[in-house]
């Protein structure tokens, strides 16, 4: 069984920490019995520099055949000058919308290891294991109208926040049948007390939970989410809401565990996915292997799970990351009771030595040759 990966390398550090993404993705293929062909296409900044444009449309036709894409990070501040509809991020931003890509999962665990490096107290943050699912098409990133205009002769600018019930209700239902699958406890994120958006949110939500009687739902704030997140981030199992909610709210969930570094993500439709880690592109250490790779390499393990079905090998790969912070063994972003600090190869071949070692040992994974 061959799966077809499209590697987008983008911009900053995402072609190093990709490069130890596929590096330990190969590992788990051989682990688990499958064999993964890599394509590489261009987005972002360099898809800019080569095309003129963020997103061609050659890379979408590449992700489009996929079976899953795996995406660096894109932007930097050499294209921050650039118009809106030419910045990196409006590559990114493409290819979820070429993709169908409506929920977006950032799960949130704070491993035993790093809990002293988290700016909070060990105390407020142990055993948070937390998922964020985002919606990812709608809302003020993608409404219409959008931009500069000139009103009654004056310049104006406007972004609107729109929402058909339609695509509340799939986002909801993806909410609802992964908190099955967890603590059975559904958080729903919104700005009702404002937002006509957040009313109608509210509303659909509610009838979506009418068809899993076995899930708690609760309906908070933005803003109060946002606080409860540093006060009491061990009631929250699954977290839903909107796009620009989602995107805050869950690069708040990520400093829980010490460092943005170490969260991946998935970007989910009716088929495929875009797995990528939740890091910019932190273009003042690129080329220096300093990056850590951790949130690339955590987000094969979602692509695993999510786009192959392939939760032994998952499993394993989790164990290896575990195994590695248990030794103290770093990145330079997480210096905190290191053992020895190690670059981003280095970081990627040490995943790729105990995701062996705990193959061999488990009884069910197959033979490696």
């Amino acid at each position: 069984m061959i799966k077809r990966i499209v590697s987008l390398p983008g911009d900053g550090i995402g072609p190093e920490v990709n490069n130890q993404a596929i590096k330990v993705l190969k590992a788990c293929a051989e682990i688990a019995g499958f064999q993964v062909e890599i394509d590489e296409h261009d987005i972002g900044g360099i898809s800019i520099d080569k095309h003129g444009i963020p997103l061609t449309e050659s890379t979408i036709q590449a992700c489009l055949a996929a079976d899953a894409v795996l995406l660096g990070a894109v932007g930097g501040p050499k294209w921050d000058t650039l118009e809106g509809h030419l910045r990196p991020e409006s590559g990114l931003l493409g290819i979820r919308k070429a993709l169908g890509l409506y929920t977006n999962l950032r799960p949130v665990k704070v491993f035993d290891a790093l809990k002293d490096a988290s700016t909070l107290k060990p105390e407020v943050i142990s055993g948070v294991d937390m998922m964020v699912v985002r919606e990812l098409t709608g809302g003020l990133y993608f409404g219409q109208p959008k931009g500069p205009r000139t009103v009654n002769g004056h310049d104006d600018v406007v972004d609107t926040m729109a929402y058909t019930e339609a695509e509340v209700e799939r986002i909801a239902h993806a909410a609802f049948k992964l908190a099955m699958t967890r603590r059975k406890k559904v958080t729903s994120v919104d700005k009702a007390n404002v937002l006509a958006t957040s009313r109608m949110w509210r509303s659909v939500v509610e009838r979506v939970a009418s068809e899993y009687p076995g899930i708690e739902l609760e309906h908070m704030l933005v803003d109060n989410c946002a606080m409860q997140l540093v006060r009491n981030p061990r009631q929250f199992d699954v977290v839903v809401t909107e796009n620009m909610f989602g995107d805050i709210l869950s690069d708040e969930a990520a400093m829980l565990t010490g460092s943005i570094g170490m969260l991946p993500s998935a970007s989910l439709g009716e088929s495929g996915g875009l797995y990528e880690p939740v890091h910019g592109s932190a273009p003042d250490i690129a080329g220096q292997n300093k990056a850590n790779p951790l949130a690339a390499i955590a987000s094969v393990g979602l692509m695993l799970r999510y786009s192959f079905g392939e939760h032994n090998a998952a499993d394993l790969l989790d164990k290896a990351l575990e195994g590695i912070l248990s030794r103290g063994w770093r990145c330079a972003d997480i210096p905190l009771h290191a053992t020895v600090i190690l670059g981003t190869e280095e970081m990627g071949d040490a995943v790729v030595e105990d995701l062996y070692d705990f193959a061999r040992l488990n009884n069910g994974a197959k033979e490696i040759v």
